[in-house]
């Protein structure tokens, strides 16, 4: 198995590319130790130290580190940690059930807004940042405000904020008139 590595916009991030399968739809975004019990995976790696988050693609595995770690010094241990699971047979996800589009639902008089930018995001905006290892997901929407929920390389990346308003905010507010301004949301 060989498995490659690329950068990501973020330096505290580092994509990690098994050559296979890592999620068959949607994705997962582990943001502590504590929240990887359903993946296998995702808890193999949180046991290298340093590792502080962890975010699950179609084909690609994003891992964050601590500040005070250089990536010289975890990145044989990560990959060590990948393979071993993929050599082991074991599930990505113990509940690989029903996978969700990664949206909030909602209800409301502006479903309709709310569908369209979903949409923009699902065929513009997430491709576009799955190739740097994150994900961006729809949070909710008042009065023309889009809140947005940052993952993997997106979450914490300094490049983030400028994606977000000359980016997406300028997307939005091209197809949907509604749209004033777009926001980010934590956890």
């Amino acid at each position: 198995m060989f498995i490659q590595t690329e950068s990501t916009p973020n330096p505290a991030t580092l994509k990690f590319l098994p050559g296979q399968t890592v999620l068959e739809a949607g994705t997962a975004d582990f943001p502590t130790a504590e929240t990887a019990g359903k993946s296998p995976l995702a808890a193999r790696i949180f046991e290298v130290s340093g590792v502080t988050g962890v975010f699950l693609g179609n084909d690609f595995v994003t891992v964050t580190k601590s500040d005070d770690i250089e990536w010289d010094h975890i990145k044989p241990a990560i990959l060590g940690a990948v393979m071993e699971h993929y050599q082991s047979g074991a599930p990505v996800m113990e509940d690989d059930g029903a996978k969700s589009s990664g949206h909030a639902d909602f209800e409301g008089a502006d479903s309709e807004i709310v569908n369209q930018i979903k949409e923009l995001l699902d065929s513009r905006v997430r491709p576009a940042v799955a190739q740097d290892g994150g994900d961006i997901t729809f949070h909710g929407f008042e009065r023309g405000v889009v809140y947005l929920h940052m993952q993997g390389a997106c979450a914490g990346c300094p490049s983030s904020t400028l994606t977000l308003k000359m980016g997406i905010e300028n997307l939005l507010r091209h197809y949907i008139p509604e749209v004033t301004e777009v926001r980010p949301v934590g956890v």
